[in-house]
């Protein structure tokens, strides 16, 4: 289907006297002049900038330069704006809104400068993965031709003119600045998938190097899918300039290809999925780039797909020229827990034991960070093969052992450590989630428990700390290259039960989904779900539904059955090896101060549960709080934090009316340093907030 230009672009193009400058050169790196030309700051994923105007002596002097509502962009408002902006000669351009536009603002005032915004129809409206996604990419060939990429809802890969906003006519498919992503994706035996209804999208921004831009791929959540044969993930680079292929990588190997034999009775045929989702780096002086995949379909049961399933759950180096495969290691085999690889790669040099070395630092769900050559793919420190706990599923198939890294890369809490591990404000809240557990399998608190068939007249389901929605996900971490230090959130209050069940007749042909016996069937949807302008008010395919049944649940009266801290931010040195500091992020919860149990009792601060990005300076670490509270001694909010970066301390913190949804960058235009956040959440609609010290 073709586009009519007119039709498809909406550019407000205000040019005034002057406006228009020469944009940095492409060999810069992504941050010089104080500018951010990537998602990560740099294609290496570092978020970090050399700005040094803001410190901790006047971080709390901080005042809101200006600020940008998101409500419009969409026949509805949407609160969940996870975008990090980019910045060039004093200019942002950012996704936005429940359609996903791409804009561009004044980075001094805020001012909307043009919007370029697609309907798409069936094909976003059912899109796996909507709402503004993680942002976009900028290239420039340094003399006048400057561009902008992003991904649409629909898997459209657009191609902007940077200073109007209006398509590039030589880039795409039909040679209208629109490149059909979906045109080459493929599920069973090489089957193309249907280019309206067909399973692929992608949150996170394509990866600009040199003269290529690559693309990663998603699909929707995988607790509930209807097929296993799914769409196959893969991995593209394009012609910056035309939009032609480079090469494609396959997460999932073809016959004859490195990998194949790790899918047992040719399961790879019928199999989807293990895209990469995160963000994308690149090690240009090595030419390699740096995939993180996610899991195989099906993500708590691989009955379907014996073996270790390469390369899901797997870190996989491929050639930058060729997208041929160097190096992998797979983090998890046979993935059923969801511990899909949510990071951002980290390409750093340090001195490790007296010799420079290139590494490859990975922080993820689990919360521990592996670490890598990167060149050779062999690890750092020792990653050794532990036996794990066997499970009863029917028909599942079972890796004897797991990976895992030295404890002294462990900067979260993904394993069940008891009784010391559970809540004791009160000796009575101890007693009470000691008796809560007994209705679940924990097996001795391990790292890889897995999945049971719940009942609930039975054992509920397997204990799980963080495995979907624990340790380090989308955000990722960051780095700073003069120190060799990691920082990295996580959520280490995340505690749950894995619990399969056989689903609805004739809903699905997985043998097994989330779900627990009993109890009536509810579909496991991705954030903003249906929140498309075009999603259809009614699916095509049948919903589940029944009388609620109480389940006893983990929690002790409201409270969550882990001690505290519920969320951290933490400093892992690379030189050692080791965490440097750990503490508690964000303020603590209202329903934890202000329970009537815990009266009269000093609770530390906990932290909170959440994703949330970290910006990363020459004097500072800065994240917000994911969630808002009403501590008393201020109006009810989310605080943005700076922290020291060699001691972890809470040095600064300014006020935001909503919590951080997105990650932090700063930049800087005419020796004014701005930081700029997503906040969103709750009835708070999406907003990016601007912060600079005053001009007196």
């Amino acid at each position: 289907m073709k586009f009519n230009l007119k039709k498809s672009v909406m550019a407000l193009t205000m040019i005034a006297t002057g406006l228009s400058s020469q944009f940095a050169q492409a060999d810069e790196p992504g941050t010089a002049n104080g500018e951010w030309h990537h998602y990560t700051g740099d294609i290496k994923g570092s978020r970090y900038s050399p700005l040094d105007q803001i410190n901790a002596d006047n971080f709390e002097d901080l005042e809101l330069a200006w600020s940008f509502s998101t409500k419009n962009l969409g026949t509805r408002s949407e609160y969940k704006l996870e975008v990090t902006p980019i910045m060039i000669d004093g200019m942002l351009y950012a996704t936005a809104g429940t359609r996903r536009a791409a804009i561009s603002l004044d980075g001094s005032t805020g001012e909307l400068k043009w919007i370029h915004s697609m309907e798409e129809g069936l094909r976003g409206g059912m899109a796996p993965r909507q709402l503004s996604g993680r942002g976009l990419s900028y290239w420039t060939d340094g003399n006048g031709d400057d561009r902008i990429y992003y991904v649409t809802t629909g898997y459209r890969l657009i191609a902007l003119n940077a200073h109007t906003g209006v398509p590039i006519n030589s880039f795409g498919t039909d040679g209208n600045g629109i490149l059909d992503l979906k045109i080459g994706a493929v599920q069973g035996n090489e089957v193309q998938i249907d280019l309206v209804t067909g399973e692929i999208g992608l949150h996170a921004t394509p990866t600009v190097v040199g003269d290529m831009i690559i693309v990663g791929s998603a699909m929707k959540e995988g607790m509930t899918i209807d097929n296993y044969n799914n769409t196959k993930g893969l991995v593209r680079a394009f012609d910056v300039r035309t939009g032609k292929k480079v090469w494609q990588f396959d997460p999932i190997p073809r016959p004859g290809q490195f990998g194949n034999d790790t899918w047992l009775d040719n399961s790879w045929e019928r199999n989807g999925n293990a895209g990469v989702w995160t963000q994308i780096t690149v090690d240009e002086e090595n030419e390699l780039v740096f995939l993180s995949i996610e899991s195989p379909s099906s993500d708590f049961y691989g009955g379907h797909r014996p073996g270790d399933n390469l390369f899901g759950e797997s870190i996989v180096a491929v050639d930058l020229n060729t997208g041929a495969y160097k190096w992998h290691f797979q983090v998890v085999h046979h993935a059923i827990w969801d511990h899909d690889l949510s990071s951002a790669p980290l390409i750093m040099d340090v001195e490790i034991d007296g010799a420079d070395r290139q590494i490859l630092a990975l922080p993820t769900k689990q919360a521990f960070v592996y670490v890598f050559d990167r060149v050779t793919g062999e690890p750092i420190w020792p990653i050794p093969e532990v036996a794990v706990p066997q499970g009863s599923v029917p028909g599942e198939w079972y890796s004897p052992t797991q990976p895992r890294p030295s404890d002294d890369l462990l900067y979260g809490n993904p394993e069940l450590n008891y009784p010391d591990g559970l809540i004791d404000f009160t000796p009575e809240m101890r007693a009470q989630a000691i008796k809560n557990l007994e209705r679940w399998v924990w097996k001795d608190g391990t790292l890889y428990n897995p999945p049971i068939a719940g009942d609930v007249n039975g054992m509920l389901g397997g204990i799980n700390l963080g495995n979907a929605g624990g340790g380090t996900n989308w955000p990722g971490g960051a780095f700073d290259p003069e120190t060799g230090i990691v920082y990295a959130s996580a959520t280490t209050g995340a505690i749950g039960g894995i619990s399969l069940a056989p689903p609805p007749e004739g809903y699905s042909n997985v043998n097994y989904m989330s779900g627990r016996i009993g109890e009536p069937f509810r579909m496991r949807n991705a954030a903003g779900t249906g929140q498309n302008p075009d999603a259809p008010k009614e699916v095509n395919y049948p919903v589940f539904d029944g009388p609620r049944v109480a389940v006893p649940s983990l929690n002790v009266d409201g409270l969550n059955i882990l001690k505290p801290p519920y969320g951290v931010i933490a400093a892992i040195d690379m030189k050692a090896g080791k965490v440097l500091w750990r503490v508690a992020h964000g303020e603590t919860p209202d329903n934890v101060r202000n329970h009537p149990k815990l009266a009269g009792i000093d609770v530390a601060r906990t932290g909170q549960r959440g994703s949330v990005g970290t910006v990363v300076t020459k004097t500072l670490l800065i994240l917000g709080d994911p969630r808002v509270t009403n501590p008393g001694d201020r109006e009810r909010g989310a605080m943005l934090r700076a922290y020291d970066k060699m001691t972890g301390e809470n040095v600064g913190e300014l006020w935001m009316p909503a919590g951080q949804s997105g990650s932090p960058m700063t930049y800087a235009i005419d020796g004014k340093q701005y930081i700029i956040v997503s906040v969103s959440g709750g009835a708070y609609a999406g907003e990016f907030r601007a912060y600079a010290l005053p001009d007196d």
